[in-house]
C-alpha cells in the first residue's frame, strides 16, 4: 500500500513538471509572437508620406512583383505612404515578367534604381533610401 502511494506521488510529480514546462513554452511562444507582431506593424498613417513623395519626385524607381514577400515587406515599412512610392509592377497575373522589366534587366525583387543610375536589390533600409535619393527621412 505504501508502495502504491509512493508510485502515485512520483507519477504526480512527473505530471507537475510536464505542466510547468508546458506553461513555460506557452509563455515563450506568446512573448515571441507579440514581438514579431509589433516588429511587423506598419508605421502610423502619414508617418512617411513626405518621404515617399520626395522619393517619387526623384528619378528613383522601385521594381517589384505582386507575389514577392520582400516587396510586401518593403512597402510595409512605409505603411500607407507606400501608395506614393514610384513602384513598377513587373509581374503579370500569371507570374511571367512584363517586357519593360525584362528590357531593363530587372531579375530580382525588389530592385531599386536610383537617380545616379545605380541599383540595389533586396529590402533597403529607410536610411539607405534617404541617402541614395537625398530625401529627408
Amino acid at each position: 500500500m505504501a508502495q502504491d502511494a509512493e508510485t502515485k506521488t512520483n507519477h504526480r510529480k512527473g505530471w507537475d513538471k510536464i505542466m510547468v514546462a508546458t506553461w513555460i513554452l506557452v509563455g515563450i511562444a506568446l512573448v515571441a509572437g507579440g514581438i514579431l507582431y509589433i516588429e511587423n506593424m506598419p508605421p502610423p498613417n502619414g508617418t512617411y508620406d513626405a518621404f515617399a513623395k520626395c522619393i517619387a519626385n526623384t528619378s528613383t524607381t522601385f521594381y517589384g512583383a505582386w507575389w514577392c514577400p520582400h516587396c510586401h515587406e518593403q512597402k510595409n515599412e512605409f505603411g500607407d505612404a507606400a501608395q506614393y512610392l514610384p513602384y513598377v509592377e513587373c509581374a503579370a497575373s500569371d507570374t511571367s515578367e512584363k517586357q519593360s522589366c525584362v528590357d531593363l534587366g530587372i531579375k530580382n525583387y525588389p530592385t531599386w534604381v536610383f537617380p545616379d543610375n545605380t541599383s540595389s536589390t533586396g529590402i533597403q533600409t529607410l536610411q539607405t533610401l534617404s541617402e541614395k535619393t537625398n530625401c529627408k527621412l
